[in-house]
């Protein structure tokens, strides 16, 4: 077997292999000799078959094989003496396509390597870590918040009209076509005015009425609406509403901590305090790694695979003309072509993440199964009563594994770098860290 440099400028390589047909043969030959004991043939005992007869009976079909394991052995012991790491999958190609059994195999193999990382002294880099003590008027407001969403609702004074966000009892019966259908009746039922249960254009028509009075609300089910017999069709509701209710946020006591799982008050505003405290290191973490990412883009200075880069630079248009195109679900529409702007984010990114794996592959750091279980769990939550399918489709997909692991990975090698950098501790109040995440999400 033979390898000949064709192409080397930058990071590109081309190489020329060529597989003996003698080779080849031995391949073959190697192949029947390791099957030949468990093979039987009418007129032969078990492992007695001639070599001739089954290289006549199944040569062909072990010669693709055997072809194939020698251009992939040949790749992988190219990579091992070379010490090469290609940034995508080379393409391989037969250059002799008039090949026929009896000629050696010419085959050529192009790639972009990925570049040397130059080594960089972590201890040099200095970092600001923004710190932020809760404030009695954080808790306060938290605490008012869950007051809020603990509301309770009272009888509006007689004769009041409902306001959206009030409450109204309601006893109804709807129809289509005059007749009652299953399912559209109820009695002494709680509708929140604006909560968007009902169907739409439905609560709209409540706003206004007062406790004693009969309304028909009228409404068209939607085309998409779960019940066949209903969709698209018109209705008429008759409601008779029994009372309006307005919102009272809850007394901030200690019923109100109870009903939050804390034992007082004071409990429940050490919760918030805790609660807070793990939100404000969250987003002083973030402004950090991000002031650390610039240093390490200004920092460090390599060639990167241009593949990776217009990749990248097509993945990000892509996902940009979706955000602007929130309506377009799939993704047959005109190729989006990237911009500058585009590219110059990608080499950022390409740049970044090539020099965290490398650092991450040098210090050896993994994400550990533990990890990965529980970073499955968290998404597995997104999809309450599914929790079981999400497990095994992650099990089943590579791609989806990759995609959970990949932040893991990043953020481990980010606190390992932390711990090696300067870091000088900041403190400052929550609106000046709101600020700092603000310009982040600016950027």
């Amino acid at each position: 077997m033979q390898v000949k440099e064709t192409l080397n400028e930058g990071l590109k390589r081309g190489y020329q292999i060529t597989v003996s047909a003698a080779e080849l043969d031995e391949k073959v030959n190697q192949k029947l000799a390791e099957a030949q004991p468990e093979i039987e043939m009418k007129g032969f005992r078990k492992g007695k078959v001639p070599m001739a007869l089954l290289k006549k009976q199944f040569g062909q079909r072990l010669l693709g094989e055997a072809m194939q394991e020698a251009i992939d052995g040949a790749m992988t012991r190219h990579f091992e003496e070379s010490g090469d790491r290609p940034a995508l999958q080379p393409e391989v190609k037969m250059t002799n396509e008039d090949w026929k059994e009896g000629d050696d195999i010419e085959v050529s193999m192009t790639y972009e390597a990925l570049p040397e990382i130059p080594d960089f002294d972590l201890k040099s880099i200095k970092l600001e870590r923004l710190v932020v003590k809760p404030e009695e008027s954080a808790v306060e407001e938290a605490l008012a918040s869950l007051a809020e969403n603990a509301q309770n609702f009272e009888d509006r004074r007689k004769g009041s009209k409902a306001k959206e966000g009030d409450q109204v009892v309601i006893d109804f019966v709807g129809r289509v076509d005059g007749e009652a259908f299953e399912g559209g009746s109820a009695e002494d039922y709680p509708l929140v005015l604006g909560s968007g249960s009902f169907i739409p254009g439905f609560e709209e028509q409540l706003i206004g009425v007062k406790a004693g009075e009969k309304v028909e609300v009228k409404v068209t089910f939607p085309e998409e609406y779960g019940a066949e017999n209903l969709a698209g069709k018109e209705a008429v509701f008759t409601c008779t509403v029994k009372a309006v209710k307005e919102p009272k946020p809850a007394a901030i006591d200690d019923e109100l901590a109870k009903r939050y799982g804390a034992e007082d008050l004071e409990a429940l505003k050490g919760q918030i305090r805790e609660r807070l405290e793990v939100e404000y290191q969250g987003a002083a973490r973030a402004v950090m790694k991000r002031a650390l990412l610039d240093v390490l883009d200004e920092k460090v200075k390599f060639e990167l695979p241009p593949s990776l880069v217009e990749a990248e630079a097509a993945q990000i248009a892509h996902q940009l003309w979706h955000d602007e195109n929130p309506d377009v679900q799939g993704h047959d529409h005109e190729p989006v072509e990237p911009t500058d702007e585009h590219r110059k984010l990608a080499e950022r990114r390409v740049k970044l993440g090539l020099l965290l794996a490398e650092l991450g592959r040098k210090q050896e750091i993994e994400v550990s199964d533990a990890e990965m279980t529980q970073a499955v769990m968290n998404q597995a939550r997104q999809y309450p009563g599914q929790e079981r399918q999400f497990f095994e489709f992650v099990q089943q997909n590579p791609q989806m594994r990759q995609q959970i692991q990949a932040p893991l990975f990043e953020d481990k090698v980010v606190d390992y770098i932390f711990e090696q950098a300067e870091v000088v501790e900041k403190e400052v109040d929550k609106d000046a860290l709101e600020k700092a995440i603000d310009e982040l999400e600016k950027e």
